[in-house]
């Protein structure tokens, strides 16, 4: 499944047709021969998808210990926490009905701003509301969680505060509020106020709480409300952290723009599971040979060079500091060739 996300087959059997033509180098990898398709499929079908997942929290949990840390001055731990839909077939994925004639599954994701690598993930139904989970999410105490409108709950930022969790998000044009303090702003900067407010209780059982409002204009001239409960940061820092939210969104697009994600070699719950999983495989070993490497990969440069190499005989970091260069001389091949000319 890693063959099929690096090498972006289309099917299962482009899989084991490819691993068949490349049959005399899979025993580095442990395998005497390529699995037949029909094989290959009842895995997907029944092999227990939580394998990969255990797989994936724990070589994520190594390549973490090559991350940098984020390019703020504060030391909390910087989090998003966002999803993103995987439209389905809704005649082929029976199982995943979203709306009338369409299906999906949501990929829940908490990245770490800590070299942008993911935390945490979660599959789950489409209809699934983003809110519903982030209920139950735990976070490190002190550290700081940003998250766009989807995740607008009174009572939720309420706990949250009460964790010791702090959170920055966009404020909803509907929300009403009361100024309870207007603090001052560089006259000619892009912050337009900075308000300790209390949100007015629309809802019976919620609880009021000071929070902190934070008005700017970016470069475009939109204006932008962001709702926080940080009160020491500077306005601007606000900002900018919640701009640094940007970071997931370009997760989510580089993961379907290139690996295999939003289309299937299997139908079934679990198929779909193990290819979801294997794809953030594959993205984890990407970031980490992108922290390894001292060249600047993009990650899509970095995809397109792997799959023209996938099978090559190279020392790969020395391929990765310099993929033009040519592999050194094979010295038994060179005694061979000398052998045939004399």
């Amino acid at each position: 499944m890693l063959f099929c996300q690096l090498a972006k087959a289309q099917s299962l059997r482009e899989i084991c047709d490819g691993l068949a033509s490349i049959e005399g180098k899979l025993s580095h990898l442990g395998l005497d021969c390529a699995p037949a398709r029909a094989t290959l499929s009842y895995a997907n079908a029944h092999r227990p998808w939580e394998l990969f997942e255990h797989v994936f929290h724990d070589l994520i949990e190594k390549v973490q210990g090559w991350a940098p840390k984020h390019r703020f001055r504060f030391k909390n731990k910087l989090l998003s926490l966002d999803a993103t839909t995987i439209d389905l077939c809704a005649s082929m994925f029976d199982w995943a009905k979203f709306r009338r004639t369409k299906g999906g599954v949501k990929l829940h994701l908490l990245l770490d701003h800590d070299g942008y690598l993911p935390r945490y993930c979660l599959i789950s139904e489409a209809k699934k509301h983003e809110i519903d989970l982030a209920r139950y999410l735990d976070f490190p105490a002190d550290s700081i969680l940003v998250f766009d409108r989807a995740y607008n709950d009174f009572q939720w930022f309420y706990d949250l505060t009460r964790r010791g969790i702090f959170f920055v998000t966009r404020m909803k044009q509907g929300n009403r509020y009361e100024v309870i303090q207007s603090r001052p702003v560089q006259p000619r900067g892009s912050i337009v106020s900075d308000e300790i407010i209390v949100l007015v209780k629309e809802f019976p059982g919620v609880d009021a709480e000071w929070l902190r409002r934070v008005e700017m204009i970016d470069e475009n001239g939109k204006t932008l409300v962001f709702l926080t409960n940080q009160m020491t940061f500077a306005a601007s820092t606000i900002a900018a952290i919640y701009q640094d939210r940007w970071n997931i969104e370009i997760f989510f697009k580089a993961i379907k723009q290139n690996l295999r994600i939003k289309t299937f070699v299997g139908t079934s719950s679990n198929a779909l599971h193990i290819q979801v999983w294997t794809a953030l495989i594959a993205i984890a070993l990407l970031r980490y040979l992108q922290l390894r490497c001292k060249a600047g990969w993009s990650l899509s440069n970095l995809v397109a060079m792997l799959r023209l190499n996938l099978v090559s005989y190279r020392d790969l970091f020395a391929w990765l500091a310099d993929p033009v260069q040519p592999p050194p001389a094979d010295p038994q091949l060179t005694i061979w060739t000398a052998a045939e000319g004399a």
